[in-house]
């Protein structure tokens, strides 16, 4: 019996729905209604389409942007390096002279004669860069191990190449 309680209620009030869209103006509110949403969906879809534009837009502005900076910065640096290397060769030693590899290569090799571990020694002295590259004989591991300390301790050496070789005979 108790089914019949929920069951009575229940079916007078889908008569009473169903007689209200089939009243003369519920079937235009019904119309109106899916009209509205339609209208709806149709905005909402359009507002979506117009942000998704609006940031690809924004995001191919942000690229654009970034190139012209990442452009512009290895420019830059490729200026800032072409100055650094100009003037690590203009360097000045302490007593007012231009040092240029040429300076640096004599320096060297002037520093080597007065050197009684290097005494018969054949050292080939190159710079270039200031970059200094040691070839020939040494008479022990001790010459030369004095031979690319006299060369790094030289002012405006920035680098040793050492290829030297040890000939004890």
């Amino acid at each position: 019996m108790s089914i019949f309680k929920w069951l009575i209620p229940t079916v007078l009030l889908c008569v009473l729905g169903a007689g209200s869209a089939c009243t003369p103006g519920g079937e235009d509110q019904t119309t109106k209604t899916a009209d509205a949403v339609d209208k709806a969906v149709d905005e909402t879809k359009e507002a979506g389409d117009k942000a998704a534009d609006d940031t690809k837009n924004v995001v191919e502005e942000i690229g654009d942007k970034t190139k012209e900076v990442a452009g512009k910065t290895a420019d830059k640096t490729k200026e800032i390096a072409g100055e650094v290397v100009d003037k690590s060769k203009d360097v000045v030693s302490a007593t007012g002279e231009k040092i240029t590899d040429t300076w640096i290569t004599t320096k060297v090799s002037g520093k080597f004669v007065n050197e009684t571990l290097l005494k018969d020694s054949k050292i080939n002295v190159d710079s270039k860069d200031h970059v200094v590259t040691l070839k020939g004989t040494v008479r022990s591991d001790a010459a030369k191990a004095r031979a690319v300390a006299i060369a790094r301790g030289t002012e405006g050496v920035v680098r040793v190449i050492d290829q030297l070789v040890v000939n004890a005979g």
